[in-house]
């Protein structure tokens, strides 16, 4: 199912509240980006406890219970983890995971709000969530009958939200500290080969991992762990980072020419960090028409071309990370940068290309 509209996970407790107390609801979101945690504080925030059911390990018959005689007459028993008898917020986590005949039997307890004869006490709520097909997760296709029966939330990863929630959630500082200066490195859509890709929950981990280290994690341990949490890119730009943290080694000291760009083949993760920061600067500082370049701007072009041509000296691929397209193809600078790049450093564009 694909996303008409998204909300980040700020506005997700809102909508809860005004959806999930009268309609069961489907949060729908990539992996990672927090759809259990949001749906377990909104239950608690309700005073609800959260029992959670997890569509890929579940049989018809963990749901339907198992057959009793009573009075002659055959009754199904719900299993004790649904049949309460105190309102809860009943989670059904992976559902469009979950084999269709497990689909199936959970129509009428979403619809209807009841299994045989057992019926959810009043104020109980129904939540559901999954992974789109699209996100390459385990997922299959969702029943009509079924998402007639939801209303449809989808969700999207925010690092203002991540990094508002991350201050008082014990996140390691370098992690908090990286976020803040690249927030779109905090989710990457998930890769088609089984390889790690960065997202709110594995960003968390790499939190985890670094405050289990210390302070004294070397940086052989860090980029092992990086790379086994975040993709591939991020987990170099990361620990490029790191290592200006601990070397008090940063862009500022380049672009004033205190200090110049490393050039050791162990500080690799370090210059390309340091390139991918520069890049941000400048998308960030050059306006899209030189007409409207200050002065001021006008003299940190002339210091960026200089620096472009001192990063080529020591890579030309790393200095052509710096103007490349961005992941749609089109230009991220600005066309008038571009082309003075190419009057100034031919065979940097020409490597471009």
């Amino acid at each position: 199912m694909q996303a008409a509209v998204a909300v980040t996970p700020a506005r997700v407790p809102e909508l809860l509240l005004g959806l999930a107390t009268v309609r069961p609801v489907f949060l729908w979101g990539a992996p990672g980006i927090g759809k259990s945690s949001l749906v377990r504080r909104f239950a608690e925030s309700l005073g609800l406890e959260c029992v959670s059911l997890l569509g890929t390990q579940l049989a018809p018959e963990d749901l339907i219970g198992v057959p009793q005689i009573r009075d002659g007459r055959s009754v199904f028993c719900p299993p004790e983890a649904i049949a309460r008898d105190e309102p809860y917020c009943l989670f059904l986590d992976e559902l469009n995971a979950a084999s269709p005949d497990v689909q199936k039997a959970f129509y009428s307890l979403i619809l209807d709000r009841r299994i045989g004869g057992y019926e959810l006490p009043a104020g109980s709520i129904v939540i559901g969530a999954g992974n789109r097909a699209t996100d390459g997760a385990l997922a299959r296709p969702m029943a009509s009958a079924l998402v007639n029966r939801l209303t449809h939330v989808h969700l999207q990863a925010s690092a203002t939200d991540w990094l508002a929630w991350a201050a008082d959630g014990g996140i390691h500082p370098w992690v908090t500290d990286y976020i803040t200066d690249r927030p779109d490195h905090l989710w990457s859509a998930p890769p088609k080969t089984e390889e790690p890709f960065s997202t709110p929950r594995s960003w968390h981990m790499l939190s985890d991992a670094l405050h289990s280290f210390g302070p004294g994690v070397d940086e052989e341990t860090l980029a092992a762990i990086a790379h086994g949490t975040l993709t591939p890119a991020h987990a170099t730009a990361f620990c490029g980072y790191a290592k200006v943290v601990r070397s008090r080694y940063g862009l500022e000291a380049v672009i004033k020419g205190d200090a110049r760009w490393p050039h050791r083949p162990e500080d690799r993760d370090l210059l390309y960090f340091l390139a991918d920061a520069f890049r941000g600067r400048l998308v960030k500082e050059l306006p899209a028409s030189k007409e409207h370049a200050s002065p001021a701007v006008l003299q940190t072009v002339h210091r960026s071309k200089a620096l472009l041509v001192q990063l080529a000296e020591v890579s030309v691929e790393v200095a052509r990370s710096v103007i490349a397209d961005g992941p749609d193809g089109e230009p991220v600078l600005p066309s008038w940068f571009l082309v003075e790049a190419a009057r100034d450093m031919p065979r940097l564009v020409e490597a471009r290309r």
